[in-house]
């Protein structure tokens, strides 16, 4: 590690710290593979010089001469090329050059020509070629699990460097970690079985920090299980980075998609036994609107998001959309997910919204066993709170029709050197840090035994819902339009200014004709009707007789009134009133006109419900769950504080003053 990590002395100066990891990191994927197919290079050369002349697609069989999935046909090493300094720039560009498809990908991804040139042109080229090629990765010496170690410390010490875009790509190791833990935790007895293999899906992978960790994880439990690791990264050096990372450690690397999981799905038709996410926080999906649109549209309940669409400025939803498409049948075992989502989420988005839609998706499946709420201030590039999402076809049977909320705001520790807006961190247990990870995850694992009990000492931080709790009724309560009706300065201008009144050929007369009725007040809608009709006759005009002529007057003479009349249309139904027009959320499983008359007609017994306009929503309002509520200071022990600062003020002043 100290050995790479010194390449940042060479670079000081030329390079922004920022811009180290472009350099060490592909330079590190470099020697690493060089070093793996070094007993092999000369098998690979004799099978490339064997069937030279013949029209072969050669990749095949170069894989199966290297024994790795990747090769290089060339004679080049970096200690060659660090010999050569007058070309070692042209000389490490055919050396690129000669590795197989699949490895130069991810070199180019790194945009490795362009650092080979910025290199060279700061006469550094052949110092750092000669530094790696000095660095001893020999899988003999470090194993595939030791230089996954070594190249993942790599990318956080760079991501930490470069802390203002980290959160993009980037997700703190400790979140990570307890998100995987609850994650696969429920499962460890089942993963304990030899020859298991299991399938992991990251959608957003990044650098890939998630999909080591699950990696990790099970084949800390079952050293046997076979772990085959899959992602998809639109970043293209987040891809590379990823991609590396299983290339050293003897993966596939070619499960790690380049692209967008929306518009370019890299596992289509693939199903998984675990996925989990952490993906941007209100990203707008704009450039993949049409493509997401039209499976929609087309497909319906038979594509990723036939649940609804979120709105354009926050893609969220569409992540876990997809994620659930690729969860294995029930009778196939079954998937579990976990994903990390801010706030908005939980309750953005009104009833019958494409986010409501798609929660009362999630939850009427039952596919919702929990969510977490984590500390604020955990990422690099914001401060805000996020949560754990996790989703599951195969709960288990206590859990069943139950969703958990837990509440993990208290489990963290201050960090001794901020990064970027991280400034918290939830402990690990490890270098006298408390255990914050192994509490949340006995906690998880106890949640509705801890729920049931009040004695407990965390009761309050669990909380058990039924999945119908999360639903209500929008219900429209409407209230009778009340009108007086008057002609003044006011409403004369507003009878003038109708377009009924100024298609009129005698609209000026029409309007002089009313003028001596200024002051007048009428009762009913019939008594104003009748006198302004006469006023208009009398003066030899004509009164147009359609329906909507008469309600457009209406409307411009009647004066809201709760003691006036009350409006009904020509059926003799009531008309409602716009402006009292209220919203009421009612729980689902309630009685809407009970709520009516319980929480309504007590205090407007002329209320009622439109029926036709009730819609259901359903939301998860984790904060309100969790509200102590505090009581304010008593004023007295407000105003003793006042009155102790003003005296040690004024003692202040008077030594500054003496």
């Amino acid at each position: 590690m100290n050995h790479a990590w010194s390449v940042a002395d060479l670079l000081r100066g030329d390079f922004k710290q920022s811009e180290y990891g472009k350099v060490i990191l592909p330079f590190t994927v470099l020697r690493r593979l060089e070093t793996v197919l070094a007993p092999t290079r000369r098998a690979v050369q004799e099978m490339l010089e064997r069937f030279k002349d013949q029209d072969l697609d050669l990749d095949r069989f170069l894989r199966r001469a290297s024994g790795q999935s990747f090769y290089n046909t060339t004679a080049y090493t970096l200690e060659k090329v660090a010999a050569d300094p007058e070309h070692a720039a042209p000389n490490l560009a055919r050396y690129v050059a000669g590795f197989s498809p699949n490895a130069r990908e991810v070199l180019e991804k790194y945009e490795f020509a362009q650092q080979i040139k910025r290199l060279d042109a700061a006469n550094l080229l052949y110092k750092v070629v000669g530094r790696f090629a000095d660095l001893d990765v020999r899988p003999e010496v470090v194993s595939n699990h030791q230089m996954g170690y070594f190249f993942e410390d790599l990318i956080r010490r760079f991501s930490e460097l470069s802390n203002e875009t980290a959160g993009e790509h980037f997700t703190p190791r400790e979140v990570i970690q307890l998100m995987v833990n609850l994650l696969i935790a429920p499962d460890a007895d089942a993963l304990s079985v030899p020859g298991i293999v299991r399938k992991i899906l990251d959608p957003a992978c990044g650098t890939g920090g998630m999909l080591s960790t699950a990696h990790e994880y099970i084949t800390g439990l079952n050293p046997d299980a076979t772990v085959e690791v899959y992602g998809q990264e639109l970043n293209g050096e987040s891809w590379a980075i990823c991609r590396s990372d299983l290339m050293i450690k003897g993966q596939e690397p070619d499960n790690i998609m380049f692209g967008n999981s929306f518009s370019d799905d890299g596992h289509r038709n693939e199903k998984f036994d675990y996925l989990l996410a952490n993906p941007p926080f209100g990203v707008e999906w704009k450039k993949v609107k049409d493509e997401v649109e039209h499976e929609h549209d087309t497909l319906g309940e038979s594509g990723r998001f036939g649940a609804g669409l979120p709105r354009i400025n926050d893609g969220s939803f569409l992540f876990l959309q997809h994620m659930i498409s690729k969860m294995k049948p029930v009778e196939a075992g079954g998937s579990r997910i976990a994903i990390v989502f801010n706030g908005s989420p939980l309750f953005t988005g009104a009833a019958e919204s494409g986010e409501s839609r798609i929660r009362q998706w999630i939850l009427e499946n039952d596919w919702l066993e929990a969510i977490v709420a984590l500390p604020d201030q955990l990422f690099y590039n914001t401060g805000i709170s996020t949560y754990f999402w996790i989703v599951t076809n195969r709960k288990n049977v206590d859990h069943q029709g139950k969703v958990v909320l837990l509440d993990a705001r208290d489990y963290w520790q201050k960090m001794r050197k901020s990064l970027g807006d991280k400034r918290k961190e939830i402990g690990d247990g490890k270098d006298g840090r408390p255990d914050h990870i192994g509490e949340i995850t006995r906690l998880y694992g106890d949640a509705l035994q801890v729920a049931k009990d009040p004695d407990h000492p965390l009761h309050d931080k669990v909380k058990v819902f039924r999945n119908t709790d999360f639903g209500y009724h929008r219900i429209t309560v409407e209230r009778p339009l009340k009108l007086r009706f008057e002609l003044t300065d006011e409403t004369l201008a507003a009878l003038a200014a109708l377009k009924h009144v100024q298609k009129l050929p005698y609209a000026d007369e029409f309007i002089d004709a009313l003028r001596p009725l200024l002051g007048t007040t009428w009762p009913t809608k019939f008594e104003s009707l009748n006198a302004l009709m006469g006023a208009v006759v009398d003066a030899g005009l004509q009164w147009p007789s359609s329906a909507p002529f008469a309600k457009a007057v209406r409307d411009a003479v009647g004066v809201r009134d709760l003691e006036g009349e009350v409006q009904k249309d020509r059926k003799g139904v009531v008309e409602p009133d716009a402006d009292l027009r209220d919203f009421e959320n009612v729980p689902l499983e309630e009685d809407v006109d009970e709520y009516l008359k319980r929480e309504v007609l007590p205090h407007v017994p002329d209320a009622w419900i439109d029926h036709t306009k009730t819609k259901v929503g359903y939301e998860i309002p984790v904060t309100r769950h969790f509200y102590t509520y505090q009581p304010p200071r008593p004023l007295s022990e407000i105003d003793a504080e006042l009155k102790d600062l003003e005296a040690e003020i004024q003692a202040l002043l008077s030594a500054v003053t003496e």
